[in-house]
C-alpha cells in the first residue's frame, strides 16, 4: 500500500506481477491501469424511434455506470485509469462533443426516463472533470502541484477548447465551482496561459470566418489583398441559401455564447482577450455583420416560419452576449482596477475613455451596449475615483451616445433616464463604503429589467421585437430569460436538488430573478422567503391552459373532408380551378376511361370461383374462411345438383370458365378473342402465350422457323434455290474444282459486306428472336 502524507508521484506500491511473482513499481505505472473499455457519448436523433431511444437509454446507462465505477476508485487506482487509459478520454471529449448546449430546443429531452438518463450522465461526467482538475483531495491523498500540472497538460487531460466547453455545458448553477477548478488548472500550469494568447487569434477567425461567408468585406484581408478581377462573387446573407443563413447564425449564437462563458468565469482570461485587440475586432464586427444579418431574417421569406423565428431568437442572444462580452473585458481590465485604487488608476481611466471614444463610429454598437450598460454610470464613476478626468471629453462622450441613439432611428426610454440618476446617487454612497461593491453595483443594474417595451411611442428592432411576445406569460410579465434558458436552469438546478418539483423551482426563480445560484444557496441554507416556505416543494409544473377556438366548436357538412384547411394542413391543390381547366375540352373529358380501370379490380375479384372444397380430416370450415354448418339450415328449395361435376357427368353442367369482359382486356391479339372461336384456335392462343411467356426461345427451333419461312417464299416466287456454297475443297495438291474456286472468288470479294461490319445489326437481329435476353 501507499504511504500516508507522501505525494502519490512519488510513492512505490509492491504488487504481483503476471507470473505470480511480487514485483515493485511507481503507484502511477500503466500496468495498474484496469482492463474497462469506456463507450463514447452518442446524443439521441431528433424523431427518434422507440427502438433508437431504448439504444440512447441502454448507451447511456453503460457510461453512468463506468464513470460512477472510476470515481469510486482509490486515489492512486483512479490516476492511474485517467492518465492511460485512452477510451475514458474519447468519452468524456464525446460527451463535451455532442452533449446539447443550453439553447438546442430540438435536443430537450422527449420523455422522463430519456431527461433522468441525460442528467445522471451530465453529473457523472462534470464530476469526474471535477476530480481530475483537484490535485488534493485530503491529506493523505495529493499530488505534488508541479507534478499535477505535467500531468494534465502533458497527457490533454485538459486544454483551452476543453475547458470553453466546459463553460458553455456547465456554467449555469456550477460557475464557482467551475472557477476553482479553472483557476487551479491554470495556477499549477501556467502554460496554458501561453496556449490561451494562441487561441484567441483563432477565436477571432470566427468573426472574419462569418463575415466572409455573408460577403462581407474583411478590413483586414480587402487591405493587403486586392480582389481579382476574375474572382468569383461571395454570396451575401440575402442570396445565400436558407440553411447556409441559419447554420451561420447557429455558429454566430454558439462562439458568442461559449466565449461570453469562459470570461464570466475565468475573469482572469479577459486580459489575454484585452492584449489581442478583442474589444475593436468585436465591436467592427458588431457592426457590420448584425444589420446584415438581421436584414436578411426580416426580408427573406422563409419555408417554415418556426426556423425563421428560432433565428431571430438566436441572433438576438448573440448580440446581447456580444454585448455583455465587450462590458466584462472592459470591467475585469479597466473598470475593476480603478474601483479597486492604485497608483496606475489614471493609466486605466485613460483607457476606458479610449475605448468609449473608439465605440462612437459604431453607433448600432454603442446605442446597445448604452441599453445594457448605461456608459454615464461609468463616466460617473470616473469622476467620483478621479476629480480630475476632463468634463469637456466625458460631455464628448455624453453627446456621441445621444447621438448614436438618434444615428439608429431609436429614442433612449424615459425610465432609462430617470433610474440612471438614482442608480449614480446609489454608487456614490456605495463609493464611500468601499470600492469593490460599487463595482457589483454598477455591474448588476440592468436597464433591460425595467424597460418596459411600447412605452412613449418606441419601437422594437429586430430580434428584439420577435422575442417581445415569447417573453412574456400568461399574465404579461416580461420574463427576462428565453424558454431554452429557462429549461437549461431548471436542469442545472435539478441535477443537485432531484427531489424538487418543477413548479416549485419556477416559483423560486421568479422570486429571485432567475439567479440558480442564489436560488440553491437560499434551499439549502433555508432562507427562502415566507411565500416560498408556504409551497409544496414537489409542486409540478402548471399546465397551461390552451383557450379552444371557434373553430374547434363549430361544426358543419364539410368537417374533415379532403378541403377542409381548418383539420387539414395539406390541400392537394391540384383538385382545386377556377373555371374550366386549361387546355381541357369535351373530347379529352369523354376519352377519359379512368372509371373503366376503376371496375377492373371489381372483375378481377371474379376470376378465382371454387365449386369444392375438401376438408381435411380434423379440420373445420371456418378454418377455410367458410361458415360453419347451420342445423337450421333450410335447404327446401336449393338447385343443388349432386354429381352434376363428376367425371363421368353430362359436360353441359360444367361450369363454364369465366371469361373477363372484352373492355377490360388489355390490348393484345391473345386476349380479344371472340366466344364463338373454337377449341383448336383457343389451344393456340394457349400454346402462343406459353412461348410468347419463355425466357430464350430454343435456337434449333427457331432455325427451322427461318428456313421454312424462306424455301416458303422462294417457291412462292419461283426462285431456284442457291447450292451450298464450298470454299473447302479438296485437300491440297490435289487441285481445286471450278466451283470452289467461284466461291472463294466470291467470299474474297464480299467479305466486307458481313463479317464484322455489322456487329449491331446482327446483335439486334438475335436479340428481336429471342436469342440474346433484353
Amino acid at each position: 500500500m501507499a504511504c500516508a502524507r507522501v505525494p502519490l508521484d512519488e510513492q512505490q506500491v509492491t504488487e504481483p506481477g503476471p507470473l505470480g511473482k511480487e514485483r515493485t513499481l511507481p503507484a502511477l505505472h500503466p500496468d495498474r491501469k484496469e482492463e474497462r473499455y469506456f463507450v463514447p457519448y452518442k446524443p439521441l436523433p431528433e424523431d427518434s424511434t422507440p427502438a433508437e431511444v431504448e439504444e440512447f437509454l441502454e448507451h447511456a446507462k453503460f457510461i453512468t455506470e463506468d464513470l460512477e465505477w472510476l470515481l469510486a476508485l482509490p486515489h492512486d487506482k483512479f490516476w492511474c485509469q485517467v492518465v492511460f487509459d485512452e477510451s475514458l478520454q474519447r468519452c468524456l471529449d464525446s460527451y463535451l462533443h455532442h452533449a446539447p448546449r443550453g439553447l438546442d430546443l430540438a435536443a430537450l429531452p422527449s420523455s422522463p426516463a430519456v431527461a433522468e438518463m441525460q442528467r445522471s450522465v451530465h453529473r457523472m461526467v462534470f464530476l469526474t472533470f471535477l476530480r481530475m482538475a483537484t490535485h488534493k483531495e485530503s491529506k493523505e491523498n495529493f499530488l505534488t502541484p508541479a507534478v499535477f500540472g505535467e500531468i494534465i497538460y502533458d497527457n490533454f487531460l485538459f486544454d483551452i477548447p476543453k475547458i470553453l466547453d466546459l463553460c458553455m455545458l456547465f456554467g449555469k448553477g456550477n460557475s464557482q465551482l467551475l472557477h476553482k477548478m479553472i483557476e487551479n488548472i491554470f495556477t499549477q500550469q501556467p502554460s496554458y496561459y501561453s496556449d490561451l494568447d494562441e487561441t484567441v487569434p483563432t477565436v477571432l477567425e470566427v468573426f472574419d470566418t462569418i463575415l466572409d461567408r455573408c460577403g462581407l468585406q474583411c478590413e483586414g484581408a480587402t487591405a493587403m489583398e486586392p480582389m481579382k478581377l476574375n474572382a468569383h462573387k461571395q454570396p451575401t446573407a440575402m442570396t445565400m441559401s436558407q440553411q447556409e443563413l441559419v447554420d451561420i447564425i447557429l455558429y454566430l449564437c454558439d462562439s458568442t455564447t461559449t466565449i461570453h462563458a469562459f470570461l464570466d468565469i475565468f475573469p482572469a482570461a479577459c486580459s489575454s482577450f484585452h492584449s489581442h485587440s478583442f474589444l475593436d475586432r468585436l465591436t467592427s464586427f458588431y457592426e457590420t455583420a448584425v444589420p446584415d444579418l438581421e436584414k436578411a431574417l426580416r426580408k427573406r421569406n422563409f419555408d417554415d416560419k418556426g426556423v425563421q423565428e428560432d433565428a431571430w431568437k438566436r441572433l438576438s442572444h448573440s448580440c446581447r452576449k456580444m454585448v455583455e462580452t465587450a462590458h466584462l473585458v472592459l470591467h475585469h481590465t479597466c473598470l475593476q482596477p480603478i474601483l479597486e485604487g492604485g497608483e496606475n488608476m489614471q493609466t486605466f481611466a485613460e483607457e476606458l475613455l479610449q475605448h468609449f471614444t473608439s465605440f462612437l463610429p459604431e453607433k448600432r454598437f454603442l446605442s446597445d451596449y448604452d441599453e445594457q450598460f448605461p456608459i454615464a454610470d461609468d463616466i460617473s464613476l470616473l469622476h467620483q475615483a478621479l476629480p480630475v478626468i476632463d468634463e469637456t471629453r466625458t460631455s464628448y462622450l455624453l453627446q456621441g451616445v445621444e447621438s448614436a441613439w438618434d444615428s439608429v432611428g431609436r429614442r433612449k426610454p424615459q425610465s432609462q433616464i430617470q433610474l440612471r440618476t438614482s442608480s449614480s446617487s446609489f454608487v456614490a454612497n456605495q463609493g464611500a463604503v468601499g470600492g469593490a461593491s460599487a463595482a457589483s453595483s454598477s455591474a448588476s443594474f440592468n436597464p433591460q429589467e425595467v424597460r418596459e417595451p411600447g412605452e412613449g411611442g418606441e419601437s422594437l428592432r429586430g430580434a428584439e421585437a420577435m422575442l417581445d411576445v415569447s417573453r412574456k406569460g400568461n399574465n404579461g410579465a416580461v420574463c427576462p430569460v428565453s424558454g431554452a434558458e429557462l429549461e437549461s436552469l431548471l436542469s442545472c438546478i435539478r441535477d443537485l436538488l432531484p427531489d424538487l418539483g418543477e413548479g416549485f423551482l419556477l416559483a423560486c426563480l421568479q422570486e429571485y430573478d432567475y439567479n440558480s445560484e442564489l436560488v440553491i444557496n437560499n434551499i439549502l441554507e433555508d432562507r427562502l422567503a415566507p411565500n416560498l416556505d408556504k409551497l409544496d416543494r414537489a409542486m409540478p409544473r402548471p399546465v397551461k391552459e390552451e383557450i379552444s377556438s371557434v373553430l374547434s366548436k363549430r361544426s358543419n357538412v364539410f368537417d374533415d373532408d379532403e378541403f377542409d384547411i381548418f383539420r387539414r394542413d395539406q390541400v392537394d391543390m391540384s383538385r382545386i380551378w377556377k373555371g374550366r381547366r386549361k387546355g381541357e375540352s369535351a373530347r379529352e373529358l369523354l376519352d377519359d376511361k379512368q372509371h373503366i380501370a376503376e371496375q377492373k379490380a371489381r372483375y378481377q375479384a371474379y376470376e378465382t370461383v371454387v365449386d369444392e372444397v375438401v376438408i381435411e380430416p380434423g379440420e373445420s370450415a371456418a378454418s377455410y374462411g367458410l361458415d360453419d354448418y347451420d342445423d337450421e339450415y333450410d335447404d327446401t328449395y336449393d338447385m343443388n345438383q349432386v354429381g352434376a361435376n363428376d367425371l363421368d357427368g353430362d359436360s353441359l353442367l360444367n361450369r363454364r370458365p369465366f371469361t373477363v369482359p372484352q373492355v377490360l382486356r388489355k390490348g393484345n391479339k391473345h386476349e380479344d378473342v371472340d366466344e364463338g372461336e373454337d377449341e383448336d384456335e383457343e389451344e393456340e392462343s394457349v400454346q402462343n402465350n406459353v412461348n410468347r411467356d419463355q425466357f430464350v426461345q430454343d435456337p434449333a427451333l427457331l432455325r427451322e422457323r427461318a428456313e421454312a419461312r424462306r424455301a416458303a417464299m422462294q417457291q412462292r416466287k419461283g426462285i431456284r434455290p442457291e447450292r451450298p456454297s464450298n470454299v473447302v475443297g479438296r485437300a491440297k495438291g490435289q487441285g481445286q474444282t471450278l466451283e470452289t474456286f467461284l466461291d472463294r472468288r466470291k467470299k474474297e470479294a464480299n467479305k466486307s459486306r458481313g463479317a464484322n461490319h455489322n456487329r449491331r445489326t446482327m446483335a439486334d437481329r438475335k436479340r428481336n428472336k429471342g436469342m440474346i435476353p433484353s
